[in-house]
């Protein structure tokens, strides 16, 4: 569970809310008709932009990947694939079958090579299903990047409705009030559901898409070299261009 994105919303709408109750009535900021607006225009507006197939699944992978923290440590990995060289090295390819991986994707790879695929089968075969995966990512970022344009978008057309509905009964002082409400609720509403959820969320998967994506390439990279038969010191020579300044130094050091 990534507590970061959790921990960042509730910390929004605590302050948010906080500010609401010492300054008046919570119910006051409480108003159906510029939730639908907002919530509702903004929704429309986004399954627009989208086949109707996809709407559910990037908004499910966009979900997932945003409050779930897949460990994916390249020091980590360069150091499993070394050891996965050096295994079939010793006990050739069939020694790979009765070794434990916890990544799907490198297990994939590593289930070719014992296989006895020719490399260039699992290299496409590999970067096939890397590209899928973070085509599937990327349309998650899509849909919470959209979401976020359109709220604050419909926030501005409830509050234009809602000015049209004050202006038009200004000699009712009664209508005024839930017409003024309208008006501004949906700006605040347009404004939090954008900057609060959508667009925070959006960057995340941004980030978490590059972070996957080198991951992946690493992967991959590793995979083709034990199916080359590389010594595992090359191999962390070579794949070590992965890893941050900082990292690289670390390995050395530990080398």
């Amino acid at each position: 569970m990534d507590l970061a994105t959790i921990i960042g919303i509730v910390l929004g709408a605590a302050i948010v809310c906080a500010a609401i109750f010492m300054g008046g009535s919570f119910m006051t900021f409480v108003n159906v008709p510029s939730m639908l607006i907002v919530i509702g225009g903004s929704i429309a507006a986004t399954v627009l932009r989208f086949p109707l197939s996809g709407v559910m699944s990037s908004l499910s992978i966009g979900g997932k990947l945003a409050f779930t923290q897949k460990k994916s440590n390249p020091r980590e990995l360069i150091d499993e694939v070394a050891s996965l060289a050096d295994i079939i090295r010793k006990n050739g390819p069939l020694g790979l079958e009765s070794v434990e991986i916890e990544d799907d994707f490198l297990s994939k790879g590593v289930q070719y090579i014992a296989d006895g695929y020719e490399a260039s089968f699992i290299f496409e075969s590999l970067e096939r299903e890397r590209d899928l995966m973070l085509e599937r990512l990327e349309e998650g970022k899509r849909f919470f990047k959209a979401l976020g344009d359109s709220a604050p978008a419909f926030g501005m057309i409830g509050t234009l409705v809602g000015l049209v509905q004050m202006l038009s009964t200004m000699d009712d002082p009664s209508t005024i009030g839930p017409s003024m409400a309208i008006a501004l609720l949906t700006t605040l509403y347009g404004a939090l559901i954008a900057n609060l959820i959508c667009l925070p969320i959006a960057d995340k998967l941004d980030a978490k898409f590059k972070v996957q994506s080198v991951n992946l390439t690493l992967a991959i990279d590793g995979i083709m070299q034990i199916r080359e038969n590389k010594s595992p010191d090359i191999i962390k020579e070579m794949l070590v261009a992965y890893l941050p300044e900082k990292q690289r130094l670390e390995l050395v050091e530990a080398a």
